[in-house]
């Protein structure tokens, strides 16, 4: 390079969020809000996602962001009446019947100019064979017919620290279970799909306390243009979806 040259700054490099499967308990109930925990007991969780465009850094509009998990005693709304303390043999959407239409712990927002959605929720807790998890489905919407929307760019999903999960499991919606959650380390998924890059940044909401609940944040970084092979248009047909 010529001396007389300026140097050009390097672009910046946005790095893809990890995919990690859907899961067996993937529905999609149309339910647009920012409160999803319909009064499920169990310690209040704030949850803040920001949704960038991989390629370019720049935050995504209008991207319809799913989110669900069980709640504080491994439960899955839709699958209420399934044993969490029994593992289940399959991870494929589909896989289980639906025991019920129950619709707690779900729901979607769209991102606002900033890319970021807001929910409202309860700390995860967990099922047998599994740490406990948040799900993340993001779809780019086009045209008036978002709710009927089957492009799914990305799919999710997002762990939490150690130091929070042991407190929350240690108070009352939580315990006296008969198996143990595993750490995030002994969790296949985390460990084969990039758990650690999709673990949330958490903190407390109340100064001296956890009883007031947890914040947690991320920032997802995904391909616009990518289609995910963790949800399939053709999953959206299936009846337990």
């Amino acid at each position: 390079m010529d001396a007389n040259t300026p140097d050009v700054p390097a672009a910046p490099v946005y790095l893809l969020s990890p995919e990690q499967i859907a899961g067996p308990y993937f529905r999609n109930p149309k339910l647009i809000r920012r409160n999803i925990s319909e009064g499920a007991e169990g310690v209040p969780l704030v949850l803040r996602l920001t949704i960038v465009d991989a390629m370019t850094g720049e935050p995504v509009p209008d991207a319809l962001v799913d989110i669900w998990h069980c709640n504080a005693r491994g439960a899955y709304s839709g699958w209420s009446k399934i044993n969490p303390d029994v593992e289940v043999d399959t991870g494929d959407i589909g896989a289980v019947p639906r025991t019920d239409d129950d619709t707690y712990l779900r729901g979607g927002q769209f991102t606002d100019k900033s890319g970021i959605v807001r929910f409202t929720t309860i700390y995860p807790g967990f099922y047998a064979g599994r740490a406990l998890h948040i799900h993340v489905a993001v779809r780019i919407t086009a045209g008036n017919n978002y709710l009927q929307e089957r492009h799914v760019a990305w799919v999710g999903q997002l762990y939490l620290p150690e130091v929070a999960s042991r407190s929350v499991l240690g108070s009352r919606p939580y315990s006296g279970r008969s198996v143990p959650a595993l750490t995030n380390a002994q969790d296949y998924f985390y460990s084969t799909m990039g758990g650690e890059k999709s673990t949330l940044s958490v903190h407390t909401l109340g100064r001296d306390s956890t009883g007031d609940g947890y914040f947690g944040q991320m920032t997802i970084g995904i391909d616009t243009f990518a289609v995910s092979t963790q949800i399939k248009p053709e999953d959206f047909d299936k009846y337990t979806v």
